[in-house]
């Protein structure tokens, strides 16, 4: 799953565990130093999962990705 962040930005995230589309991939979080991407930022409900930089915005940990394909990402959470 190397990738570059710039190529995620047009790809639709879907979460494996109930098939819900999330959004499309609005940001990417890395490492400095290594440039290692740590997670992917996509708007999202607040009211619906735990993990959110922001008020609309769902931070879906890199361990989350499943599968990186040309349209879509899959990811469990």
């Amino acid at each position: 799953m190397a990738n570059k962040g710039l190529d995620f930005k047009h790809k639709e995230v879907i979460n494996i565990t109930n098939a819900k589309r999330l959004g499309f991939v609005q940001d990417v979080n890395a490492e400095l130093g290594t440039g290692t991407i740590t997670s992917i930022v996509v708007p999202g409900n607040a009211k619906i999962f735990n993990l959110f930089s922001g008020e609309n915005e769902i931070v879906i940990p890199w361990s989350n990705i499943r599968c990186i394909g040309d349209d879509i990402i899959l990811v469990e959470i």
